[in-house]
């Protein structure tokens, strides 16, 4: 008796694409970082920008940046103490040091927590990425800054960055 290949061939290849699609939904990929959770951080840090997700930078970063409000990138970002607080606790449970860590090692290579910038776009990786990307691109009027991932990664606000 002859088993048929072909179905069976089929069926393996089925199941081996499912797996792997299943596997980058649930790790979400190399360019995952999952997005901000609390509604009260994405209140306040996305209403002025894409509130970016806590696992981009170690904890040291968050700590300095809000700990600099008055001076946010060139504007006054300044809270009330106690939300300030509340945020900057939410940012460095979930730093790429701490609860991130495993979406952010890539993107954290070779990078000291103590000495990392507080641009995610100052990151080796995060350069090395985008090097390509031509300078007249920077300045379109639907994008301006380096800063506004969404123009380019649409899922960026449900935390995936592939182009």
């Amino acid at each position: 008796m002859r088993i048929p290949t072909r179905p069976l061939a089929l069926g393996l290849l089925a199941v081996a694409f499912s797996a792997l699609i299943l596997a980058r939904a649930q790790a979400g990929g190399s360019h995952y970082f999952p997005p901000v959770a609390d509604p009260v951080v994405k209140e306040e840090c996305g209403s002025c920008h894409l509130a970016f997700a806590p696992s981009m930078l170690p904890a040291s970063s968050w700590q300095r940046m809000m700990g600099n409000l008055k001076n946010h990138f060139g504007d006054d970002a300044s809270l009330d103490p106690a939300l300030a607080a509340k945020i900057t606790e939410y940012l460095v449970n979930n730093a790429a040091d701490t609860a991130g860590r495993r979406y952010s090692d890539k993107l954290l290579r070779g990078v000291s927590a103590m000495n990392a910038p507080l641009r995610i776009t100052e990151l080796p990786k995060w350069v090395k990425e985008h090097r390509k990307v031509p300078d007249w691109e920077w300045k379109h009027k639907d994008v301006r800054t380096k800063a506004n991932c969404a123009a380019c990664h649409t899922d960026a606000e449900r935390g995936y960055y592939e182009d």
